[in-house]
Order: structure tokens, then C-alpha cells, then sequence
């Protein structure tokens, strides 16, 4: 298996079974797909995989069978952030344990952390394990923002931190990146509407929920971008773009199990409180998936 962690990073949905316990089968059914259409990188349990809502035991579930599913023909980013670093660890050591590649760290808080706690909660984690921390700055999920100046501070101290998924949706927090580490920490798009302009930018991935509902135009336009065929890139891209926008809007884990069952690949509902796609939602998506 490559460790390169590079292009379309793909994040499944956790399906739930009629007992609302996790469907293992469907789960190895759609990470396999996944990984059969080209996505080229595997990443269970971020906020497209109801990470949040999931027991310690099914957190370890939805590992060890995401894992066995991708058989080491992808890497593997397992989502292990949580409130306290103790369990984080916990989670961290979990999948480097099950043989994921990385782990992908959002910092979590009810109170709003400082650079100071932020930069020692990341030193905890990379202390406790030997495999690289993909750092997640996601404010609108976790209600903390680390500047790029941050990332890249961290970037040299951890040893293991090795990358950066930026989700704010701005351009210049990834070329900030870049300059501040002199062009040595990868980083990744992790917001869809603005996949074009990073990849355009030297993002070196994408990570999306997208390949689940629509995974050739996601796989044809990070290769059109690679080839420096921008002309086609944007074609592809604004074909793909009211999809993205609608995903995003509706909550990643309703609209992509919407869509799933549309795709007649149902994986079951989103666990409470969230809700399955209302009826307008699902006319919307029905023609947006055409």
C-alpha cells in the first residue's frame, strides 16, 4: 500500500441498521465501492460519519471495519478528535492499532482553547502514537480556529504532525500555509465549494463526501487540474458545483444518505438529532443526482 496521501480523500457515511446500531455489512459494501470507483484515500468517522454521535464501542466498530473493507489498497485517515485529549488518545491509538495510515485531529471543545492549549493537546497526541496527525481546522464544527501561523508552529514541533485539512473556506489561510513552512506542509481542501481554487493552488487533496453520490466528476477534476487542464477543470467543476453547494448546505450526513437511497444504496437514517432529508430536499437532490 502507498502512504502517500494525495487526491480525492473520500469520507463514508456510517450506516445505521433497524436496530440503530451500525450496519457493518453496508458500511464494507460502500467503503469498497469507494475505493473500486478510485478514490484514493479512505477517511471513516468526520462529521460526514456521525462521528459525534457514535459510543466508544461503535467508534471502534466503524475502525476495524473500515479498515479490513479498504485492505490496505488506500490509505486510511481515521477522524479520532474529541473533547478531551484522553480520549483522543484513546482513539488515536485505536486506529493506528487496527492499521490506519493516519489519524485526522479536529480540536473539540465546549470552551474555546487557546494557542497554548491547542499546541499542547496536538503534543499529547503525537507523543502517544507512531503513525502522522493530519491537523483539522474546521471553526464552524468545533468553535476552534488555529491560525495558519499555528499549524505551521506545530508542524515543526510535533514530529508526526505531518498535514493540515483547512476547511474555513478561505483560500488565503492555505497559501498562508505555504509560505509560512516555505512550501513543506502538505495541506488539504476540506471545504467543497472551494475545491477548484484550492487544488488550483497546490492543494494536495481534497477531502469530500462527494465521491459517495457522484465519484467520476470528483476523480476528473483533481486529474484535469494535475494536468494543468484548467479549461476543463472549470467545466467539470461547475458542473459538479450545485451538488457540492446542496451537501454542504443540508448537512453532509442527511443529504448523502438521501442520496444514497435515491442511488438505491440506502444505508439507513442519520441518528438523532439529525434528521433524514425532508421531501422538497429530496426533489431537489433527486435532480441534482439527474
Amino acid at each position: 500500500m502507498s502512504t502517500e496521501i494525495h487526491g480525492i480523500i473520500a469520507y463514508p457515511v456510517t450506516p445505521f441498521g433497524a436496530d440503530g446500531g451500525i450496519d457493518t455489512a453496508a458500511l464494507t459494501g460502500l467503503v469498497d465501492t469507494l475505493v473500486n470507483t478510485g478514490a484514493h484515500a479512505i477517511a471513516p468517522l468526520g462529521s460526514t460519519g456521525e462521528a459525534a454521535y457514535l459510543s466508544e464501542d461503535e467508534f471502534d466498530t466503524v475502525v476495524e471495519a473500515t479498515v479490513d473493507a479498504v485492505g490496505g489498497r488506500v490509505p486510511v485517515i481515521v477522524g479520532a478528535g474529541d473533547l478531551t485529549t484522553a480520549n483522543t488518545i484513546r482513539r488515536a491509538r485505536k486506529a493506528e492499532q487496527a492499521g490506519a495510515t493516519a489519524v485526522m485531529v479536529l480540536p473539540v471543545s465546549y470552551w474555546k482553547l487557546n494557542d497554548r492549549e491547542i499546541a499542547t493537546h496536538y503534543a499529547a497526541i503525537g507523543a502517544a502514537i507512531g503513525i502522522p496527525i493530519m491537523a483539522y481546522n474546521n471553526p464552524a464544527t468545533s468553535g476552534v480556529d488555529m491560525s495558519p501561523e499555528l499549524l505551521v508552529q506545530m508542524f515543526g514541533d510535533v514530529d508526526n504532525l505531518t498535514m493540515v485539512k483547512e476547511s474555513t473556506g478561505d483560500l488565503n489561510r492555505m497559501l498562508a500555509l505555504r509560505e509560512l513552512s516555505g512550501g513543506q506542509l502538505p495541506y488539504y481542501n476540506g471545504s467543497n465549494p472551494l475545491v477548484l481554487d484550492a487544488l488550483t493552488a497546490g492543494a494536495t487533496g481534497w477531502c469530500t463526501a462527494a465521491p459517495n453520490l457522484r465519484p467520476q466528476p470528483c476523480l476528473d477534476l483533481y486529474a484535469a487540474v494535475r494536468a494543468g487542464d484548467t479549461e476543463r477543470a472549470r467545466v467539470i467543476y461547475d458542473e459538479l458545483a450545485p451538488l457540492l453547494r446542496f451537501i454542504v448546505a443540508g448537512g453532509l450526513p442527511s443529504t448523502v444518505k438521501a442520496g444514497l437511497e435515491l442511488l438505491g444504496r440506502g444505508v439507513g437514517d442519520p441518528r438523532r438529532p439529525l434528521l433524514p432529508l425532508d421531501d422538497a430536499g429530496r426533489a431537489e437532490l433527486r435532480g441534482l443526482l439527474g
